[in-house]
């Protein structure tokens, strides 16, 4: 038995997967630090947990109640946000791994720390267990030179400004999975559609380029960001509001939000006021617009494929995009639903397969 663990800085969602990465537990404990709650399985209770390795040990012996005991596991694996330059592909955990992920919280300073307290706290309560983590920027390391690197002086780019990408294992995951379905298509091009958002291009099954850059604000409209934006814009809103206010705007008061007064798709797609179907529109057109550009990176397109809570479900979304990308020719189009922790439990399971 395989345990993947996705921390966020007061939640942990964990699932347990096979040697054949069916899914054999899933669940979560909310609130760590305050008035919590754990649900697992047939379990749903309210708990007191004061960190994550007390949220950890509450998920422990909420699995053994249902037939997965600690000895059961032979591994952990866990999503990390950001791996910088330097960590670019699924690995096992050593010290030196840990102090990558350290370096690279400037970059994710509301991710990176709380994916180490989770590696941190499993460790402590099961020291000899192996522990194995998968980066949502990996994929895209693939991406040429000229894609990842913004045109500033070298001095800022030594400081690690540069586009990195995200939605990784999202994208890892669906191109496994259409390649099970008909093989690698030449030039695919994919589309995390959800609360976050991104379009990738990928080439021969790897990452060519992303719309997602130095963060996850970039690219198309979405939930509550804004997506791309003039830079000069961004200095007007810290010089007006702040440089908290301005991040505050940007990241959780724009997107669908600021357009439509509502960052669910669907409550958009069920209201009749003007500025939800804006809301709509603006996304679907960005979403096209964008696509062009990762079309013209990829040299052309064979195939599309949707995932993300927004791409599986909406397919006025879906069929507006298609629509708008006809003149790229008539290609197959998939829908391929988001797996991230099957995704992350099969490259652990095939490092454990090399000796790692």
């Amino acid at each position: 038995m395989l345990l993947v663990v996705n921390a966020g800085s007061s939640s942990i969602k964990l699932a347990v997967f096979d040697a054949d990465l069916r899914q054999v537990l899933a669940g979560s404990v909310t609130e760590i630090g305050a008035a919590g709650r754990l649900r697992l399985g047939a379990v749903a209770r309210d708990v007191a947990a004061a960190d994550h390795q007390a949220a950890l040990a509450l998920c422990l012996q909420a699995m053994a109640a249902q037939g997965v005991a600690v000895a059961d596991l032979t591994a952990a694996a866990h999503r990390v946000v950001h791996g910088g330059a330097d960590l670019v592909a699924s690995c096992r955990v050593t010290p030196a791994v840990i102090d990558g992920i350290e370096a690279c919280v400037p970059l994710a300073p509301l991710h990176n720390p709380a994916n180490l307290t989770a590696i941190r706290a499993l460790a402590a309560l099961m020291p000899d267990l192996a522990q194995y983590v998968s980066f949502d920027t990996a994929f895209h390391a693939t991406n040429p030179e000229v894609a990842v690197t913004y045109a500033l002086p070298l001095a800022e780019r030594a400081r690690g400004i540069r586009r990195y990408g995200f939605h990784g294992i999202s994208y890892a995951g669906l191109v496994r999975r259409v390649t099970e379905l008909a093989g690698v298509p030449q030039r695919l091009l994919a589309l995390h559609l959800g609360n976050g958002a991104s379009l990738c291009a990928i080439r021969d099954g790897v990452s060519v380029a992303t719309t997602m850059g130095y963060s996850p604000l970039d690219g198309i409209t979405m939930g509550t960001r804004c997506g791309g934006i003039d830079g000069n814009a961004v200095l007007r809103l810290a010089e007006v509001h702040g440089v908290a206010g301005a991040a505050r705007i940007l990241n959780r008061e724009s997107g669908l939000l600021g357009l439509g007064g509502s960052s669910d798709m669907r409550a958009l797609q069920e209201s009749d006021s003007t500025e939800a179907a804006f809301a709509r529109q603006h996304f679907c057109y960005w979403a096209v617009r964008h696509a062009g550009s990762m079309i013209a990176a990829m040299g052309g397109l064979d195939a599309i494929a949707f995932t993300g809570g927004i791409g599986e479900n909406d397919a006025q979304v879906r069929d507006a995009i298609v629509a708008g990308l006809r003149w790229a020719g008539e290609v197959p189009v998939w829908v391929i639903a988001a797996e991230e922790e099957r995704s992350i439990a099969a490259e652990a399971l095939a490092l454990q397969a090399q000796g790692l």
